[in-house]
């Protein structure tokens, strides 16, 4: 995704010919007519002269003819970007990418003055829009890991076979159980002795009663206690019911398809929690592009977040509409039909009249 940062232009009187040299990757996207004509009638041309590729990437040749091909350089080669004719063609649209530090030529024939503009470009957003290396996000970013995950611990069988004896049964027809209660420890009831059980009165029984062990080892629980666990259950029972509705909801939502302004339809897969992202908000998000038949052409699932700020044209009219109205860690499908993402303009990986699909993730609203 190639990413706008600056506006560049250059005017072209009649006859010159100008050296330029780009301190940054650049795009020329329009050539224009001046407004004052000096020949109404005659055409002006551009042309460009650059420094075509040269030399052999071969391991194999004798260094001798490597020095030579140095000595003789390599041709420049000369182009016609475009021409112009007033009152048929004064202007003319074109997509040219001049690298950064490389040495061009523009020349301008004709008796018109000419205009050239563009933009300087950053081709690897993550890092133009100012990657932190110590970003810390307070949402749990391994569920959005698209990487497999291995164990790193290994146990061999052999490890257990010098406690085997742990998953012995204890005791057997011929041998008496271990005995398993402190004889420390009060008797249950029904082991004290019969007169001794006599001589207790209504309020000493009721208290032996609280201290009984019922089977398992657990304590028999008093009136208080029972009302405890039946409020411990029905709280247990209605977290876990609003658990299954909030799932509900999201299924049903991540089915529910919406169509926005231009066309742009959202699926939303999860919804997040806090305010929503709205025009103007500095946005992180976590992606995955891609075209219809399935095919990967970008993504950001690791390391820094993508940054931008939301509807200020910094990104492709899609992402500005679609992404409106998420809410931090809230996850949703574009579909972005080509005359709101590149339209009929090419991009590395992208055909012309491509419609974009992309997973995204709204991790923070800074």
């Amino acid at each position: 995704m190639v990413v706008a940062v600056a506006v560049w232009s250059l005017e072209l009187k009649p006859g010159q010919t100008e050296s330029f040299v780009p301190p940054g990757d650049l795009r020329i996207t329009n050539v224009a007519l001046g407004d004052d004509l000096a020949d109404e009638k005659g055409r002006t041309s551009v042309k460009l002269t650059y420094q075509a590729p040269g030399g052999s990437d071969d391991e194999d040749e004798d260094e001798d003819e490597d020095e030579d091909e140095d000595e003789k350089g390599v041709e420049p080669v000369t182009t016609v970007l475009c021409s112009l004719t007033p009152g048929k063609i004064e202007q003319s649209t074109i997509d040219l990418i001049l690298e950064e530090d490389q040495e061009v030529l523009f020349e301008s024939v004709g008796k018109n003055t000419i205009y050239l503009t563009g933009n300087y470009i950053d081709q690897q957003p993550p890092d133009a829009f100012g990657g932190e290396d110590d970003y810390d996000s307070d949402l749990d970013e391994d569920a959005y890991n698209l990487e497999d995950v291995s164990s790193d611990v290994e146990v061999e069988a052999d490890d257990f076979k010098g406690d085997s004896h742990r998953f012995e049964e204890v005791g057997s027809d011929d041998e008496e159980a271990p005995q398993l209660v402190d004889s420390k420890k009060r008797p249950r009831e029904s082991d004290a002795p019969e007169a001794d059980e006599q001589k207790l009165s209504k309020s000493q029984q009721k208290k032996l009663n609280k201290k009984l062990k019922a089977e398992g080892g657990k304590a028999v629980p008093t009136g208080t206690e029972e009302k405890e666990v039946k409020e411990k259950k029905e709280d247990k029972k209605g977290k876990e019911d609003k658990k299954d509705k909030k799932e509900k909801q999201e299924k049903a939502l991540s089915k529910e398809t919406k169509e926005l302004s231009g066309g742009v339809k959202v699926q939303d897969h999860k919804v997040g929690s806090g305010p929503q992202a709205k025009n103007g908000d500095m946005v992180s998000m976590r992606y995955v592009g891609k075209l219809q038949n399935g095919k990967v052409f970008d993504s950001n699932t690791k390391g820094a977040p993508f940054k931008f700020r939301l509807g200020k044209g910094e990104v492709i009219k899609g992402w500005d509409v679609g992404i409106a109205g998420m809410q931090p860690g809230g996850e949703r499908l574009l579909t972005i039909p080509s005359a709101m993402a590149y339209g009929k303009k090419a991009q590395a990986g992208i055909p012309a009249n491509s419609t974009l699909v992309f997973e995204v993730k709204l991790l923070k609203i800074n």
